[in-house]
C-alpha cells in the first residue's frame, strides 16, 4: 500500500500569500500535481492539518477547487491549529469522514490493507493540540475493534518533544494519556504528524512517529530556548509511507521542486565494487 502524506498547506484566498511572502496556493497546487503524476499511483492521500492559514470559508473553497482539478485519488483530511473546525466541516463536507462524527473531525478508514485512524487535535483559539478524554476513549475503542490489523494514526500535533523549543511549546499537551492508549495497541505501527514543518522522527510507546515537512515553507531548525522561531524556504516536500505485509512501513521524503538530472550511474573502470 502506498500512502501519500501532505501537511501544512496553509492555503489562502486566491491572490494572497501566507505571512505576506509564502505563496502557499502555488506551492500546494504544485505538490498536488507531483502526487497526481507519480507512478505508481498512491492508494490514498492524507492531509494532516493546517489545510488553510486562517480557516476562512474562502480558503476552504480555494482548497476544494485545487483538489478537484488535480487529484482523483481518495483524500482524507484532519484539522490543524490554523483551521476552523466548522468551516472545514462545511467547506470540505464532500471528503470522506469529515462529517461522520458530530463533534470532531475524527474517523477510521477501513478500505485498505492498512487501517487509517485520523485524529482531530484542534483546540479552538489556541496553537497547541489536545485530545479530550472522550476522544481518547473513542481512540481506545476504535483500536480495540481490530487488534490484529496494521494501523497508521494520523494527527496534526506531534505527541513527543522534538527539541525545537518554540514548537514543542505548542505540540500535543496531553501526550502521556495518548501514549498510554497507543501502548495498549501493538497494531499501531506508525503515527504521522505535521505542525513542525520539518522532517523529524521520534517514538510514542512502541510506535514510530514521523513528522512530514510542509509542502510550503519550513520552520528553521533551532535548539535555542530563547529563539522565538522563524520560517524559511528550504525545499518544500511531503512523504510517502509504503506498507508491505512482509516489511511493514518504510517512509520516503519527496521534494516538490525540479532539480537537475537524472544522470545515469556510469561506474569508472577503477571502481572496486561490482
Amino acid at each position: 500500500m502506498l500512502i501519500c502524506q501532505l501537511t501544512d498547506l496553509h492555503v489562502r484566498p486566491m491572490g494572497q500569500a501566507a505571512n505576506r511572502v509564502s505563496e502557499t496556493n502555488m506551492l500546494t497546487e504544485r505538490a498536488f500535481r507531483v502526487v497526481a503524476a507519480f507512478n505508481p499511483r498512491p492508494d490514498v492521500v492524507i492531509i494532516t492539518g493546517d489545510l488553510t492559514e486562517c480557516g476562512l470559508t474562502t480558503e476552504y473553497a480555494n482548497l476544494s477547487a485545487m483538489l478537484a482539478r488535480t487529484l482523483s485519488i481518495p483524500v482524507y483530511v484532519i484539522p490543524g491549529n490554523h483551521d476552523r473546525r466548522e468551516n472545514l466541516r462545511t467547506g470540505l463536507a464532500h471528503l470522506p469522514g469529515v462529517t461522520s462524527d458530530p463533534h470532531f473531525i475524527q474517523y477510521a478508514v477501513e478500505d485498505y490493507p492498512v487501517r487509517l485512524v485520523m485524529l482531530d487535535t484542534l483546540v479552538p483559539g489556541a496553537s497547541h493540540g489536545e485530545l479530550s478524554s472522550a476522544q481518547l476513549e473513542w481512540l481506545d475503542r476504535k483500536l480495540t475493534e481490530q487488534p490484529d490489523r496494521p494501523t497508521l494514526v494520523g494527527m496534526h500535533h506531534p505527541p513527543f518533544a522534538t527539541g525545537i523549543p518554540h514548537m514543542d511549546n505548542i505540540a500535543l499537551v496531553n501526550a502521556e494519556p495518548f501514549r498510554s492508549v497507543i501502548a495498549r495497541h501493538r497494531q499501531v505501527e506508525r503515527i504521522v504528524c505535521g505542525h513542525h514543518h520539518r522532517p523529524i522522527v521520534g517514538q510514542c510507546a512502541h510506535a514510530i512517529v514521523s513528522i512530514s515537512p510542509s509542502v510550503a515553507h519550513q520552520v528553521e531548525l533551532t535548539f535555542d530556548p530563547t529563539d522565538p522561531g522563524a520560517f524559511n524556504f528550504e525545499p518544500p516536500a511531503f512523504q510517502f509511507h509504503t506498507w508491505h505485509d512482509n516489511n511493514g512501513f518504510v517512509s520516503h521524503t519527496v521534494y516538490t521542486d525540479s532539480y537537475t538530472g537524472p544522470f545515469p550511474f556510469l561506474a569508472d573502470p577503477d571502481y572496486p565494487g561490482h
